[in-house]
């Protein structure tokens, strides 16, 4: 059982532009979840919401404008979880946006797999793989269509 996830892209755009659509609650909703209920500063529990069936709340861990953004979630999309995510078993998803020449290359790391229940955390490592490859993907789209 692996514990992380890691995927990158090469956005050409401002770090401050990446940043906002990452950590800005009212720009995220056009990339990654469909709805956002409450803020994303530091120790926010906000829920995300995607489609209308699944919501989960997220709990802010750290935002260092133009460079870093981290939240904890309970992974697994086919569940809902609505509550204290720091009370359960849950990974760290870590946004980070480094600059080079003309484009800024965007990290997104996801661990904390293997201190989930184990009947949860091989299906939550392989959904959230997939996952995240789809995310990017968006991410890298939602600017190519800005530009």
């Amino acid at each position: 059982m692996q514990d992380t996830i890691q995927r990158e892209i090469t956005i050409r755009a401002p770090k401050e532009k990446i940043y906002a659509a990452i950590a800005d609650p009212h720009q995220i909703v056009a990339w990654f979840p469909d709805k956002v209920e409450g803020g994303f500063e530091v120790g926010d529990r906000p829920i995300i919401s995607f489609g209308t069936d699944h919501k989960t709340q997220i709990y802010i861990v750290d935002a260092q404008p133009y460079e870093y953004f981290s939240y904890n979630w309970i992974p697994g999309g086919h569940n809902d979880f609505l509550g204290d995510v720091l009370s359960q078993p849950h990974t760290l998803v870590e946004f980070r946006i480094t600059e080079e020449a003309d484009t800024c290359i965007v990290t997104v790391t996801e661990s904390g797999f293997t201190k989930l229940p184990q009947e949860v955390a091989e299906d939550s490592y392989k959904q959230n793989s997939g996952g995240w490859e789809h995310m990017m993907g968006r991410l890298e789209k939602y600017f190519a269509e800005s530009q």
